[in-house]
C-alpha cells in the first residue's frame, strides 16, 4: 500500500519527458510517418497532452480525472494501428495491441482478458530497462574495459609482474589498454566466462484466469535452478559487448526499474484493442456467436472502466491507461456496442478512405516511404534505383482503382504492386549492378495494367 501511494505522490516525475511534448508537436511527428488522417491525430494528441496535464492538476481532483478512450472507425490500411504505435514510441509509452476478435475464437471466449496488463508490463519494464542501461552505460563500458584487461594479462604473468613491483605490472595493463583503445587487439581471442539461467519450461493447462500464478510460479523454479556456467572463446571485439552488456545488468537497480516501469504502464500505458467491430453484436440476435461477443466485451469492460491488476512486477491500476479501439465497422456501427462499453470510449473519430492523391504522398513524403525502402535496398547491391513522377502517379492511381474493385486493403495495396512491379528487378539485382533502374510511367502500365484490368485475376494477385 505505501508503495502505490508513494507511486501516485511521485508518478509526474517517473514518466518520460517526451510526455510533454504539445498536442502540435505530436501532431507534426506523426505527420512524418502518417499521411491524413488529421482528425484522428488531433485527437489522440489531445488525449496524450490530457495526461501531462492531468499530473499537473493539484489535490483529489487529479484521480478524479479519467482518459478520454477513442475509438478510430475506418477501413483497413488507412493508418489506425500506425497513429497509435508511432504515439507510444514518440511519448515512450508502453504499448500494447491486441485483437478484440482473438478472443471470440476456440478456447479465448472469456479468458484472461487480464493478460493484457501484464503484457503492457512487460513492455513497460522493458522500455525502462532500456533507458536505465543507457544511463549506465559510460560507467559499464570503462569496467568492461578492466575486465577485458584482465583477460589479455594472464594470471601467470600478473603474478610475475606483481613480484617485480607494482610499476612493472601498472605499466604493462596501460600499454595494454593503449592498444585496446587504438582497436590493435580487437581480433585476439580470450575466454569470457558466462552464465545462463537454467531454462524453466512450466505452463498451466486449462481455462480460467492462472496467467498471474503461472508468471509467478515461473520465476519461483527459475530462482530454485542453478546457473550454468560456462566458458566462452571469443574475440576481444565481441567480448567487450558480451561483458558491457553483463556489466550493465549488474549496474542496473532492479527496484527502480519496477517502480518506474509500473508509473509508466499506469500513468501513460496505451492498449490498442483492433477489430472492435468483430465483438459488435446486432441487439436483435440473443443467440450464437453474439454471445460470444457480448462476453467479450463484459470480460474487456472492468479493464477500461479501471481496476487492479495483479502482475509479476506489482499491482498496476488501469484507470488512468489509454484504451484506443480501432474498427471497420462495415456491416456494424459503434452503436451496437454495450452501451457501458460505449460509454467507456467517449471520442469517436473517423478515418476516410485514401484517395489517389494521398497514395502519392504516401510513396513520396513519409520518412521510411515505400520508394525510400526500395531505393534503399537495391542499393546495396548497387543498383540506382529511380522512379519518375509520372511512375509515382500511376502507382497511386492503379492502386485506388484496385481497392475500389476488390477489396479496400488501403495503403497495404501498395506493397503488393510494387512487388510485382519490380519483381524483374528485386530477382535479378545481380545483372544490374552499377546500372541505374529508371521506372517511369510506361513500365508501370506495361507490368500492372493488364493485372489491375482483368478483375477475377487481380482478386488473386493483388
Amino acid at each position: 500500500m505505501t508503495e502505490n501511494l508513494d507511486r501516485k505522490e511521485n508518478n509526474s516525475e517517473l514518466l518520460a519527458d517526451d510526455a510533454s511534448l504539445t498536442p502540435q508537436q505530436i501532431v507534426a511527428e506523426l505527420d512524418r510517418y502518417v499521411i491524413a488522417q488529421e482528425d484522428a491525430k488531433r485527437a489522440v494528441a489531445i488525449a496524450m497532452r490530457n495526461r501531462w496535464r492531468r499530473l499537473r492538476v493539484p489535490g483529489e481532483m487529479r484521480e478524479e480525472i479519467t482518459p478520454k478512450n477513442i475509438i478510430m472507425v475506418g477501413p483497413t490500411g488507412v493508418g489506425k494501428t500506425e497513429i497509435s504505435r508511432r504515439l507510444a514510441k514518440l511519448t515512450k509509452a508502453p504499448f500494447v495491441k491486441v485483437e478484440a476478435s482473438k478472443f471470440t475464437e476456440v478456447g479465448y471466449v472469456g479468458r484472461d482478458v487480464e493478460s493484457i496488463i501484464r503484457d503492457l508490463a512487460e513492455n513497460a519494464v522493458s522500455i525502462v530497462r532500456k533507458e536505465e542501461r543507457a544511463k549506465v552505460r559510460e560507467k559499464a563500458v570503462e569496467l568492461a574495459e578492466e575486465k577485458l584487461l584482465d583477460l589479455l594479462l594472464p594470471d601467470s604473468e600478473r603474478g610475475e609482474l606483481d613480484a617485480q613491483g607494482g610499476r612493472a605490472s601498472t605499466n604493462t595493463r596501460e600499454k595494454l589498454r593503449e592498444m585496446l583503445r587504438a582497436g590493435k587487439l580487437e581480433s585476439r581471442i580470450v575466454e569470457v566466462e558466462t552464465v545462463k539461467p537454467s531454462a524453466t519450461h512450466f505452463e498451466i493447462v486449462g481455462h480460467g484466469n492462472f496467467g498471474a500464478l503461472e508468471d509467478q510460479l515461473k520465476d519461483v523454479f527459475s530462482n530454485m535452478m542453478p546457473k550454468q556456467h560456462g566458458k566462452k572463446k571469443l574475440s576481444v571485439k565481441d567480448a567487450r559487448e558480451v561483458l558491457t552488456e553483463d556489466v550493465s545488468e549488474s549496474l542496473i537497480d532492479e527496484d527502480l526499474v519496477t517502480r518506474l516501469a509500473l508509473a509508466r504502464a499506469e500513468q501513460n500505458g496505451i492498449v490498442f484493442i483492433d477489430e472492435i467491430d468483430k465483438i459488435c453484436g446486432q441487439h436483435s440476435s440473443t443467440k450464437g456467436p453474439d454471445v460470444s461477443r457480448e462476453g467479450v466485451q463484459r470480460d474487456l469492460l472492468p479493464l477500461v472502466e479501471g481496476c487492479t491488476v495483479s502482475t509479476k512486477y506489482g499491482s498496476i491500476k488501469t484507470d488512468h491507461v489509454l484504451f484506443i479501439a480501432s474498427g471497420a465497422f462495415h456491416f456494424t456501427k459503434p452503436s451496437d456496442l454495450m452501451p457501458e462499453f460505449q460509454g467507456r470510449f467517449p471520442i469517436r473519430v473517423e478515418l476516410r478512405s485514401l484517395t489517389p492523391e494521398q497514395f502519392v504522398r504516401i510513396l513520396k513524403e513519409p520518412k521510411s516511404a515505400l520508394i525510400k525502402q526500395y531505393t534503399a535496398l537495391l542499393a546495396t547491391e548497387d543498383v540506382e534505383l529511380e522512379f519518375s513522377d509520372d511512375a509515382i502517379d500511376e502507382i497511386a492511381r492503379l492502386t485506388a482503382e484496385v481497392n475500389s474493385r476488390t477489396e479496400n486493403i488501403g495503403a497495404r495495396r501498395l506493397h503488393t504492386l510494387l512487388e510485382k512491379l519490380l519483381d524483374d528487378v528485386l530477382f535479378s539485382a545481380d545483372e544490374f549492378r552499377g546500372r541505374q533502374v529508371r521506372i517511369d510511367g510506361e513500365r508501370v502500365r506495361q507490368r500492372l495494367s493488364e493485372i489491375v484490368t482483368d478483375v477475377d485475376l487481380s482478386r488473386f494477385i493483388l
